[in-house]
């Protein structure tokens, strides 16, 4: 299982520092590219970052919602929407062949990617924005119980999945995540460290009523602007290292 981040996420005068302490220890980031975050300066300078650790690069692409961090849903239509994913996906790609690297993969960000989850037309959209795109790139989606229809649909398009499980956010029992308006949507450092310990070890999560969900995931994520971050996934890499002997 690989561990991934969201990373990249500064725009201008607003700078989050965590980045350089996370990469060491993860194998994907998925790098803000300008719809909720993410300038030029910040994209080249997280690129060149996860290319000296020799982490995949991933296009982390989202509504374009400055102003909300792309957590606020926004009605867009399809043919719109299908082009602000790949003009977003283009420019990341563009920065990351300047520095002689390949982009890895695409993970939406925030409300559209749980828009994706949930919406059957936000998803089409999503679909046909990462078939449409000039190369091949596996779209990162949340794993739980709709894993195999998920894939039947996105085969569809031609379209591959990596499934993603995470490890500081509080699950429903549906599987999908609790809104961040819950008081306990994140979890706090050590509830985030065994979750993912049982989601290593057991491919498991305790939902908010406390029912146990199975969950079979590729990747597992933390969120590089939840608090104490950098100690959070240097304890899951601990445990991915410790589950691979």
């Amino acid at each position: 299982m690989k561990l991934n981040a969201d990373l990249g996420e500064s725009y201008g005068h607003w700078q989050f520092d965590a980045d350089g302490d996370i990469m060491p220890y993860i194998d994907m980031a998925n790098i803000a590219c300008g719809g909720h975050a993410g300038d030029p300066i910040v994209m080249h300078k997280t690129i060149v970052l996860a290319a000296n650790y020799g982490v995949l690069i991933g296009a982390h692409p989202a509504y374009p919602d400055l102003q909300g961090f792309g957590r606020r849903s926004m009605r867009v239509p399809p043919e719109e929407l299908k082009l602000i994913i790949q003009a977003q996906i283009a420019t990341l790609d563009g920065l990351v062949k300047c520095q002689g690297q390949v982009l890895n993969h695409v993970k939406p960000h925030g409300a559209l990617y749980n828009d994706m989850m949930a919406d059957s037309s936000v998803r089409k959209a999503v679909f046909t924005a990462i078939a449409g795109f000039y190369i091949d790139l596996p779209l990162v989606v949340q794993a739980g119980s709709q894993n195999q229809a998920l894939r039947i649909e996105a085969e569809e398009f031609g379209v591959t999945l990596m499934f993603e499980a995470f490890s500081d956010r509080l699950y429903l029992d549906s599987g999908l995540l609790t809104p961040r308006s819950h008081p306990r949507a994140v979890l706090s450092a050590g509830e985030s460290v065994e979750q993912a310990r049982r989601l290593i070890q057991c491919s498991e999560v305790i939902t908010q009523s406390g029912a146990v969900l199975t969950i079979q995931a590729d990747t597992i994520c933390v969120h590089g602007d939840t608090p104490e971050a950098m100690h959070t996934v240097e304890k899951i890499r601990r445990l991915l290292q410790d589950q691979h002997g």
